[in-house]
Formats: C-alpha cells, sequence, structure tokens
C-alpha cells in the first residue's frame, strides 16, 4: 500500500470505508483499521519465512516493518508517502521515503522483499515489479507477496481510491491471484517456490537462483 492514491487510507486509522476501485467498476473494501492496527496471524506467517534482511515495500503505516524488527530481523521499510514513513518510524522501524525504482541501501544484497496488502499491484506492471524485487535480492533471495485468491485471475488497469464522497487521483494497479503469479514470476526470473493460504488470504514464497 503506497502512493497518493491512498492517501485517504494513510491519514487517519478510521476514515471511514475505504473503496479500491476497478476500471471495471468492481470496488473491494480497502481493510484500513487492519493496516494501522497490530500485526494479524497473517504477518507473523510471512516474518517467519524472514532469516535475514528483509525489505518491506510499500510499507504503508508499517505494521510488517515492526513485526520484523521486533522479531529481531533487519528490516528497511520503502514508500514514497512521507506520512507512511512517518507512521512506520513510529512503530520502531527503518524506513526511507523513496520510490521502489529509486536507487535503495544495499541493492543486491537483501534475503527477502516483501509485497503485503496488494502491493503486488504497485505501478500496474508485476513482471516488472518482480523483476525489480529480484534486482534487489542475493542469490537464493525470496519474495514473499500477498495475492488474491484463487479463481479471482489477473487484471491491470487504471484505478482510484474512493473515501466516502471523496475520489482520490487515477493511478495504475494490478492484481494476481494463486493462479496467475506463476507466469510473471518465470518472467521476472523467479521460481515459486510456495503457495500457502492464512486464514482466508493467500501468499506465495517466489526464490530467484
Amino acid at each position: 500500500m503506497t502512493g497518493a492514491g491512498f492517501g485517504a487510507a494513510l491519514r487517519d486509522r478510521r476514515p471511514g470505508p475505504c473503496w479500491l476501485v476497478r476500471p471495471d467498476g468492481h470496488r473491494h473494501r480497502l481493510p484500513v483499521e487492519r493496516w494501522h492496527g497490530p500485526a494479524e496471524a497473517a504477518v507473523a506467517a510471512v516474518v517467519a519465512r524472514c532469516a535475514g534482511p528483509t525489505l518491506d515495500l510499500g510499507c504503508g503505516p508499517g505494521r510488517f516493518a515492526g513485526a520484523l524488527t521486533r522479531a529481531g530481523v533487519t528490516a528497511l521499510g520503502v514508500d514514497i508517502s512521507a506520512r507512511a514513513v512517518a507512521l512506520t518510524r513510529a512503530r520502531g522501524a527503518v524506513a526511507i521515503r523513496a520510490d521502489l525504482h529509486d536507487p535503495l541501501p544495499a541493492a543486491g544484497r537483501w534475503a527477502h522483499a516483501v509485497l503485503l496488502d496488494g502491493n503486488i499491484g504497485i505501478g500496474g506492471d508485476p513482471i516488472a515489479l518482480l523483476r525489480r524485487c529480484r534486482a534487489l535480492l542475493r542469490a537464493g533471495g525470496t519474495v514473499l507477496v500477498e495475492l488474491d485468491p484463487p479463481g479471482a485471475g489477473a487484471w491491470q488497469g487504471v484505478v482510484h481510491v474512493r473515501s466516502g464522497p471523496r475520489r482520490g487521483p487515477d493511478f495504475r494497479w494490478a492484481g494476481l491471484d494463486t493462479r496467475s503469479v506463476h507466469r510473471p514470476a518465470a518472467a521476472a526470473g523467479l521460481d515459486v517456490r510456495d503457495v500457502f493460504p492464512v486464514g482466508h488470504r493467500w501468499f506465495a514464497e517466489l526464490a530467484r537462483d
């Protein structure tokens, strides 16, 4: 969760319902309170797969970067929103304000990169995003990505966030489900090592050689 398009979701943990509106008009309710809340079971399951320095890309309010830090894992949150960076730092985690395509510290030496809460959508091009993640990883590193449930398919397009009567700016976004992740992963030079559920949510572990 990153960028000006999610501004309403970053301003306050209770801004009222926020919706991600897709090009076909489909609306997906954004779990804003969860983003601002404590780490949940799904976060703990992903933290358990991070055995070395980890990038939290599109860190939002920082609950994952904070959970990594509390677990003793070296972590860096990255977000283009100054508000997101401030919220992450308030949780005791390290975060920088940057686009994930900007030069980042220790590029090529990270053990893990993480894309939670729909962040596979960043930039609207999952292949380009996963290629960037691969470039940030050391040999044997992994990308941990949250996916849509089986059957949701893949999509790309221009979306916006609606909060009450307020309509946010347009931005490019995308989605992948558990079945459609294989092609973009392969195109990015990553192997799908595992696809796993935690409760009603789905995740994949993608590995580089």
